[in-house]
């Protein structure tokens, strides 16, 4: 069965930092576009940024300079890493998949279950 699947989300302190990691089963990423989407608590789901299957990125505003999106091939895995967190980024954090298209867009044809990311001290 192909999906993707998220981990690497806990409890951080303002400020603090986290990677999250988001992991292909089934199928190679390599020529995939994959987006990192969250949905805060209430709110409705909300872009964080995205490679495109030609290995481009784009962040969405609201995070701009404090995360990156970096694949490893080798890997299977596509990661987003969070620094400087605040708790408006408290969050259940998805990455979603599909083959040879660019980004940012809103629909992908694998979603992951999410990993919910707590900001707080």
């Amino acid at each position: 069965q192909l999906q993707v699947v998220e981990s690497g989300g806990g409890l951080v302190q303002p400020g603090g930092s986290l990677r999250l990691s988001c992991a292909a089963i089934g199928f190679s990423l390599e020529d995939y576009a994959i987006g990192w989407f969250r949905q805060p608590p209430g709110k409705e789901r909300e872009e964080v940024g995205c490679i495109s299957s030609g290995g481009r990125l784009h962040y969405a505003e609201r995070v701009t300079g404090r995360v990156t999106i970096a694949k490893d091939n080798a890997k299977n895995t596509v990661y987003l890493q969070m620094n400087s967190l605040k708790a408006e980024d408290t969050a259940v954090y998805y990455c979603g998949a599909m083959w040879g298209v660019g980004c940012p867009r809103a629909d992908y044809d694998y979603w992951g279950q999410g990993t919910q990311v707590t900001v707080s001290s």
